[in-house]
């Protein structure tokens, strides 16, 4: 009986997968892309975020057309892999609901900040059984999911040496921000193409509710 044993390979942009045999490394030389799920924000929330920009040295806000809640990241995933999973996110079914984007926060919370957040309400449970099951979708076509607990939020800038008491001022003004309702029909997939004037997102796929 031939019996070919799997063996771990890492493919360009440091992907490993499983091979085997040597001609199923020729799969290596695709170019992966940089996947993710995601939620659109309507322009006008968007908009609303992008005019609370500080204008803090050191602290870049993020474009008002990239602006997005991260639903799942998974990281460079070659072609077969990236078809499979387009096939398990159509399959997903949900119904429409409206998410309350509020409240502002930095990553980490104490200590000089690396990213600030806008939230979108606590334990919202039409979001987290998205999440799931966008989770399970990616682990059927053998997507490792991320270990760590999932903190939905939307990042809207990034620090690079910033100190915590510059930013206190404009958190404080802006603790209890609300940014109104958003109506939640739709998901995206997207790839992200890194660039040294900052990543560059094209919408592959988008999977809209059923209901």
């Amino acid at each position: 009986m031939d019996v070919r044993r799997r063996r771990a390979v890492v493919c360009e942009g440091g992907l490993s997968v499983l091979a085997r045999d040597v001609s199923e490394l020729d799969v290596c030389f695709l170019m992966p892309k940089r996947l993710f799920v995601a939620i659109d924000l309507p322009e006008s929330t968007r908009q609303l975020i992008a005019d609370l920009d500080p204008k803090v040295r050191g602290v870049r806000w993020i474009a008002a057309a990239q602006m997005h809640l991260t639903l799942g990241f998974f990281g460079d995933i070659l072609e077969d892999v990236d078809l499979a999973l387009r096939e398990k996110l159509r399959a997903i079914e949900f119904g429409a609901f409206f998410l309350p984007i509020t409240g502002i926060g930095t990553f980490p919370s104490k200590g000089p900040p690396k990213i600030i957040w806008i939230g979108v309400g606590k334990a919202h449970p039409h979001l987290f059984q998205i999440h799931k099951r966008i989770q399970e979708a990616a682990l059927a076509v053998g997507i490792e999911p991320e270990l760590r607990p999932w903190h939905p939020h939307i990042t809207i800038a990034r620090c690079r040496d910033v100190s915590a008491q510059s930013l206190r001022k404009f958190l404080q003004s802006n603790v209890d921000l609300d940014a109104g309702m958003v109506r939640v029909d739709t998901f995206h997939l997207y790839s992200s193409k890194l660039t040294p004037s900052g990543p560059i997102h094209t919408r592959e796929l988008s999977v809209h509710c059923r209901g």
